[in-house]
């Protein structure tokens, strides 16, 4: 299971959002760029479609109940097994993205979107990270 080589589209992108809204959202754009959303509302349900499922990129929600989005990118950075700990993660958030990086560039994310979402920003990440 590698996560480069990887053409764009038909990929498996994992939304991790705790807001339907934002889920939807975020999951009808992923479609947009012809590949397939799974979908989770929080950082637990988060690791537990990446144990069972093959994904290829996680959009990660920050702030979320039961386990936010720092969280859940420490775990699988640390906890899971390789290829699971180098999956492409990037952290969805509304916060200032300096800001954001200074407080979080320990964590592991692999890129950040800030809100509100376009389908050129989702594309372009995903490209960047699955090239």
């Amino acid at each position: 299971m590698s996560y480069s080589n990887q053409p764009m589209g038909n990929l498996r992108i994992l939304v991790v959002d705790d807001v339907f809204t934002n889920r939807y959202l975020l999951s009808e754009l992923v479609k947009m760029t012809g590949n397939e959303p799974v979908l989770a509302e929080n950082g637990k349900q988060a690791i537990e479609i990446l144990k069972e499922e093959h994904i290829h990129l996680v959009f990660m929600d920050i702030e979320m109940p039961v386990m936010n989005g720092v969280e859940t990118t420490q775990y699988i950075r640390k906890e899971l097994a390789p290829p699971l700990n180098v999956i492409p993660i990037i952290a969805l958030t509304a916060h200032n993205p300096e800001l954001f990086f200074e407080d979080f560039s320990d964590v592991g994310f692999d890129e950040l979107i800030t809100k509100p979402y376009s389908i050129e920003k989702i594309k372009e990440k995903i490209k960047a990270l699955i090239p």
